[in-house]
């Protein structure tokens, strides 16, 4: 896992830690020292820690102007021991909302594991949003974990859809795509 690194193709459009909105605005990175972990296997320094003990994410872009961000998470998300979306929800989205953002992408094709508890903290996320016109999208979610995702009923929060090629776009053009999806889905 320690070679699995964040997605860095949009670094020159954006970074979290200098945007003075961001939760991680002004943290500074090495790429030599490997602290964190999932389990007992170290993960890239390039992840950002969040309060969770097996799940990381790093913020790719936001837009301001369109009220979107984009996510990608890596490790097991585990809501029935951790309770990792109430530290997600309070921690990241509640801070980006604060700030405007009302779509979240979430690139989910390295969460290995979800374990499920209840659905009020993706009640009150979807709750926060949709009277903006806001959504949540998860894309690629491995199969097991998508299977986990919908048993859970979690799909009526967050939408699961497939698009393995969304490294092809830039930001703007991956959440116009997708913006269009949703249009269509909340009609």
């Amino acid at each position: 896992m320690h070679n699995i690194e964040p997605y860095y193709n949009w670094r020159h459009l954006y970074t979290a830690e200098e945007d003075e909105y961001s939760p991680f605005y002004g943290r500074e990175y090495s790429e030599f020292v490997f602290s964190n972990t999932v389990y007992n296997y170290y993960v890239h320094p390039q992840w950002d820690d969040f309060g969770s003990r097996n799940l990381y994410l790093k913020i790719l872009y936001t837009d301001y102007q369109f009220n979107f961000v984009i996510i990608e998470l890596l490790g097991e998300w585990n809501d029935a021991i951790d309770n990792d979306i109430m530290t997600l929800k309070r921690e990241i989205i509640d801070i980006l909302i604060s700030q405007g953002i009302t779509k979240f992408i979430l690139l989910t094709e390295n969460v290995m594991n979800f374990h499920s508890s209840d659905d009020c903290y993706y009640e009150e996320w979807w709750d926060d949003i949709k009277d903006d016109g806001g959504w949540i999208v998860s894309l690629n979610m491995p199969e097991q974990t998508k299977q986990e995702f919908e048993r859970a009923r979690l799909h009526h929060y967050v939408h699961l859809l497939e698009d393995h090629k969304w490294r092809t776009y830039q930001p703007l053009h991956l959440y116009n795509m997708i913006d269009n999806i949703m249009l269509r889905r909340l009609e």
